[in-house]
């Protein structure tokens, strides 16, 4: 494996890392404000960090020179189709989080916003892409796994799951949309561009539905400056990073690793625990996770060929 691509694979696990803890911090922040208060101060905040980034660059002589009137257009149209698909991913999950009751375990969400791993490639069946017999297998098994995560007895579903499962298709557009453009524009542009759409769409929001009030922001700070610092400006920027020249399939299953990173965050920070129904829910949609990648042609292809050496 090549040390470019190893570089980018870490970011993307650091950034799974980042976004794991991350739903601890947005779970704390929602005692004290309501979902669009929350997004559109962390994600306005991720793009003010990201600006002295974008300066220093510039003075290093390290910023990609914009050279044209269609590279401009391209980094903008790419910047504001992330920030609309985020804004409703980040939405959703917020939402979702704040419906649980206080008993629910975070790494709940965490691992039903990592469907978008089976999500990913079914989309891609509308780009005309071929999906596999594994991807396939790896939808059914997921749906099993998310019954016994969600479904509780009368056959009955939270309607905060539905919510967060919305935001996990949402976040599916994301990484298809990042794919597209991550290797037509600078990534920190665009994840700047991206946090100030979704900033701004959220803050409509938080002022057409919400009463926020400044000492409700203050009191949710430190969940805030994590959201916003850490899950924004460092973890989607090292995505968009990541991302380039990268497999948007695997790229989601090294993402996907959220979902494991935030069921720990919730039993070290939150003393949370999962149900032995709920842990097997996880470990299936997990293990849908993994088979959703594993190569079903190429091994079909190998043992044909190894059978053929065989008889020969």
């Amino acid at each position: 494996m090549r040390a470019e691509t190893i570089k980018r694979s870490g970011m993307l696990l650091l950034t799974a890392f980042i976004w794991g803890i991350a739903f601890v911090a947005q779970s704390v922040g929602m005692e004290h404000v309501q979902p669009f208060t929350f997004n559109a101060v962390r994600c306005i905040l991720g793009g003010l960090v990201l600006i002295p980034c974008i300066v220093l660059k510039k003075r290093k002589g390290e910023d990609k020179e914009i050279k044209s009137s269609a590279d401009r257009k391209t980094l903008f149209v790419g910047g504001i189709l992330c920030g609309m698909a985020l804004c409703a991913g980040s939405s959703l999950q917020q939402i979702g989080i704040s419906l649980y009751s206080a008993d629910t375990n975070v790494g709940k969400a965490g691992f039903i916003t990592a469907l978008y791993i089976i999500l990913v490639p079914l989309i891609g069946i509308i780009r005309k892409k071929k999906v596999g017999l594994f991807v396939w297998l790896g939808v059914l098994l997921s749906l099993i796994g998310f019954y016994f995560l969600c479904v509780k007895q009368g056959f009955s579903v939270e309607r905060a799951d539905w919510i967060v499962l919305a935001g996990s298709v949402a976040f599916s557009f994301h990484i298809l949309i990042i794919d597209s453009y991550t290797g037509q524009a600078e990534g920190i542009k665009l994840s700047c561009i991206q946090f100030f759409t979704c900033g701004v769409l959220c803050l409509f929001l938080m002022l057409l539905v919400e009463q926020p009030t400044w000492r409700a922001i203050w009191a949710a700070r430190i969940p805030i400056l994590y959201a916003g610092v850490m899950s924004c400006g460092v973890a989607y920027t090292f995505q968009i990073i990541g991302q380039r020249n990268m497999n948007p399939t695997v790229a989601s299953l090294i993402l996907s690793l959220e979902s494991v990173f935030s069921a720990l965050a919730g039993w070290v920070l939150l003393k949370q625990g999962l149900s032995t129904r709920e842990l097997m829910g996880c470990m299936l949609v997990f293990g849908a996770i993994i088979l959703a990648q594993l190569p079903a042609d190429k091994l079909l292809s190998k043992r044909k060929i190894k059978e053929g050496k065989e008889v020969l």
